[in-house]
C-alpha cells in the first residue's frame, strides 16, 4: 500500500526514497535509460526554447502561486531547453518554483540529479540527493491526505472525481515518477541479483501507485470523466506502467519468481506497448516513453540481451526528434547508436564527433562519445585511436576509473613493444593501478571492475614475472557483447578473425603454463564468436565444444564454458534448432555458478529464452 499521509508516514516515505538514492551510479551508456525523464516536445508550439521570450516563462515574475496548467506549460519550455543543449537555462527557469510547483520540482531534480549521474562528483551527487528530497518533499504537499488505496476504493464506488482531485492525481504521479528514476538506476546499473531484489522491495511504493493510477485511469476512461489535463496523467501512467514492466521483463527468472511474492511482474509485451501508445500521445512524457524504447533497442538489448535489436522501430521513434533537434546532444548520440548498430561505422563516428562538437556546457556528455569512438576504433582494430580515447576517458571521467584503466591497459597490449614504447605508458604498471582503482557503491562492488581486477592480477608485482593476457582488449569486447555489432561487417569480422588466428598460433608455440589452457580456451571462444559472425556455423562449433571439453582443465577463467554454452545456442539458434538451443540455454543458466560476470550472463540467457520459446510454451 502506498502512504500519502503526514507524521511517520512522510517520514518513511521519504526514508524508502534517501535509501535508494544512496547507490546512484550506472554504466557509461546508462544516463541514456534515464537522463531523458523530464524530456518533453509535447508543446513545442507554445515552447519557442529561448527562456526569455516565452509568455508561459513570465509567469515565475508575475504571479504568486503555479497552478498545474502554469506548471505543464513552463515545463515543456524547459524540456524544449534541455533537448536544445541549454541545459542552465532549464534549471534556471525551473528553480524558482522547485519548491512550490510539483511539475517544476521534479523537473529541476531530474536535471540536476543527471548532472551529478554524469560528474560523479560527491558534491553533485550530494546536490541531486538534496534536490530529490526536496522534489518529494513538493509533491507530498499535493497528494491526497490518505492512502492511494482508500482514494482509489473510494473513486471506484462512488464513480465520481470527489474523492481525488485531478491535482492529487497528478501528484501522485510526480511523487511516483521520483522513484521511478531510483528504479531506472537500480536496473541499468547494479547487475548484482541480490541487489536487485533490495531495489524492488525499496521502489514497491512507487510501483503500487502506478497500479493504483491505473485503475483511476480505467475508470475514467470507462465513464468518459472529462479532465483538463487527462492526456498528461494518462501519459505519466503509460510511462510508469510500461518501464516497470519492461524492467522487471529483464530479470533473470528465478529473480522474477521472488519479486513476485511481494507483488511486482513485469510482461515485456505489455510494457512496449504501454511505451509505444504514451510515445504516440501528446502528453509532455511522451518523449520519455520514446527515449526509453529506445534505450532498450540500443543498449540493453545488446548489453543484457542477445544482441537482437528492432531498429526499424528505434529509427522510426527517434526521426521526428532528429528533425525538430538536430543539434540536441541525446538526439544526435542516438543516432549514432543506430548507425552503429546497423554496420555504418564511419558514420557513427562522424556523428559522435558532431556529437561532442555541438555543446560545451555538460561535457560529460563528451565521456559518453569516447566511450562508444573507443569501442569503434576497437572494432576496427585501429589501437592507437582506440588507446586515445581510453586514455581521454581515464584522465576525464571518473566513472568506473578501474574499467578504463584495464581498458587502456588492454589496448596497448594490442601493439607491437615499439609503438607502446612511443606512448611513454608502462603496460604492466597499468594493470598493477587496477585493484586499487575498484570502487564500491554504497558497499557493492561493480561487476565488469571485479573481472578486470580479477584479469590485472597476472600483472601482480608479487609474481615471478607477469604472466601476458592473451588479446585482452577483444576479452572486453566480448564481455560487452561487441560481436553482434560487428557481424554486419564481414570486413570487420575477418580482420579480428585474422587476430585471433595470430593469437593462437602463438599459444601453440609457447611453453606450458598454468594459464595456457585458459588462454586457449579464451581464443576458441574468440574464434567461434568470429566464425559465427561469417556463418561458418560448422567450425564455430567446433571452437565451442573445445572451449566445454576443456571444462575441467580450467583454473582460473570458469567463466568461459557458461559463456560458450550461450555462444552455442545462439548458434543453433540460427540453424534453426530451437529446442537444442534452449536445452543448450538450460545448461548454462543451471549447472554453473559462482564465475564471472555470472549476473550479466543470466541477463542474456532470460532474454533468449523469451525470444526464442515457442508461443504455445509460454
Amino acid at each position: 500500500m502506498a502512504l500519502v499521509g503526514n507524521g511517520a508516514e512522510l517520514e518513511a516515505d521519504e526514508d524508502i526514497f534517501e535509501d535508494a538514492l544512496e547507490t546512484i551510479s550506472m554504466p557509461p551508456c546508462a544516463d541514456m535509460a534515464t537522463g531523458g525523464q523530464q524530456l518533453s516536445s509535447c508543446h513545442t508550439k507554445q515552447a519557442s526554447g529561448q527562456h526569455g521570450s516565452s509568455n508561459v516563462s513570465r509567469l515565475t515574475s508575475t504571479s504568486t502561486k503555479m497552478d498545474l496548467k502554469g506548471g505543464l506549460e513552463e515545463c515543456a519550455v524547459a524540456l524544449n531547453l534541455f533537448l536544445s543543449n541549454k541545459f542552465t537555462d532549464a534549471l534556471e527557469l525551473l528553480q524558482p518554483w522547485a519548491k512550490d510547483s510539483m511539475y517544476h520540482a521534479l523537473g529541476y531534480s531530474t536535471i540536476v540529479v543527471l548532472q551529478a549521474i554524469m560528474t560523479f562528483e560527491q558534491q553533485d551527487i550530494q546536490n541531486g540527493i538534496s534536490a530529490m528530497k526536496d522534489a518529494l518533499q513538493t509533491c507530498q504537499k499535493y497528494r491526497k491526505k490518505c492512502t492511494v488505496v482508500e482514494s482509489v476504493s473510494s473513486f471506484l464506488s462512488r464513480g465520481s472525481l470527489e474523492q481525488m482531485t485531478e491535482e492529487e492525481m497528478h501528484a501522485e504521479i510526480c511523487y511516483a515518477e521520483c522513484l521511478l528514476q531510483k528504479a531506472a538506476l537500480t536496473f541499468v546499473q547494479d547487475e548484482n541479483m541480490i541487489n536487485f531484489i533490495k531495489g524492488g522491495m525499496k521502489i514497491r511504493t512507487s510501483y503500487q501507485i502506478y497500479k493504483e493510477c491505473l485503475s483511476i485511469l480505467h475508470v475514467i476512461q470507462k465513464n468518459k470523466i472529462k479532465q483538463q489535463f487527462f492526456y498528461e496523467f494518462e501519459g505519466g501512467v503509460k510511462l510508469g506502467i510500461g518501464a516497470f514492466n519492461l524492467m522487471l521483463s529483464l530479470l533473470p527468472a528465478r529473480i522474477i519468481r521472488l519479486l513476485e511474492f511481494i507483488g511486482f511482474s513485469g510482461n515485456r509485451e505489455l510494457g512496449l506497448l504501454q511505451l509505444q501508445e504514451g510515445a504516440s500521445g501528446r502528453s509532455m512524457r511522451s518523449p520519455l516513453c520514446c527515449l526509453t524504447i529506445l534505450a532498450f533497442h540500443t543498449y540493453i538489448s545488446l548489453i543484457l540481451g542477445t544482441g537482437e535489436v528492432n531498429l526499424v522501430e528505434a529509427e522510426g521513434l527517434l526521426a521526428p526528434f532528429l528533425q525538430q533537434f538536430p543539434n540536441g546532444s541525446l538526439m544526435l548520440f542516438y543516432h549514432a547508436r543506430i548507425e552503429l548498430l546497423k554496420g555504418n561505422v564511419e558514420k557513427a563516428q562522424e556523428i559522435f564527433r558532431k556529437c561532442i562538437s555541438v555543446q560545451e556546457e555538460w561535457k560529460q556528455f563528451h565521456h559518453l562519445c569516447y566511450w562508444e569512438l573507443m569501442w569503434i576504433h576497437v572494432f576496427q582494430q585501429n589501437w592507437m585511436k582506440a588507446y586515445y580515447y581510453s586514455d581521454l576517458l581515464c584522465k576525464e571521467s571518473k566513472w568506473s576509473k578501474a574499467t578504463y584503466v584495464f581498458l587502456k591497459a588492454a589496448i596497448l597490449s594490442m601493439l607491437p613493444e615499439e609503438d607502446v614504447t612511443a606512448t611513454e605508458e608502462n603496460v604492466a604498471a597499468l594493470f598493477r593501478q587496477v585493484e586499487g582503482l575498484k570502487q564500491r557503491i554504497a558497499g557493492k562492488s561493480i561487476p565488469t571492475e571485479k573481472f578486470a581486477v580479477r584479469k590485472s592480477r597476472r600483472y601482480s608485482s608479487s609474481l615471478p614475472a607477469p604472466v601476458k593476457l592473451v588479446l585482452p582488449a577483444l576479452e572486453m569486447m566480448y564481455i560487452w557483447n561487441g560481436f553482434p555489432v560487428v557481424c554486419k561487417r564481414k570486413d570487420l569480422s575477418e580482420n579480428l578473425l585474422l587476430t585471433v588466428e595470430k593469437a593462437e598460433a602463438t599459444l601453440q608455440n609457447e611453453n606450458f603454463s598454468d594459464y595456457s589452457v585458459d588462454d586457449e580456451c579464451l581464443v576458441k571462444l574468440l574464434k567461434g564468436c568470429c566464425l559465427k559472425n561469417l556463418q561458418r556455423p560448422l567450425q564455430a562449433e567446433l571452437c565451442f565444444s573445445h572451449v566445454i571439453q576443456s571444462e575441467k582443465l580450467l583454473k582460473f577463467d570458469h567463466y568461459l564454458v557458461p559463456f560458450t554454452l550461450f555462444e552455442l545456442a545462439v548458434l543453433y539458434k540460427s540453424q534453426g534448432e530451437i529446442d537444442k538451443a534452449l536445452k543448450t540455454l538450460e545448461t548454462a543458466r543451471n549447472n554453473y555458478k559462482d564465475y564471472s560476470m555470472e549476473s550479466r550472463l543470466h541477463f542474456r540467457i532470460q532474454a533468449a529464452v523469451h525470444l526464442w520459446r515457442k508461443p504455445s510454451s509460454d
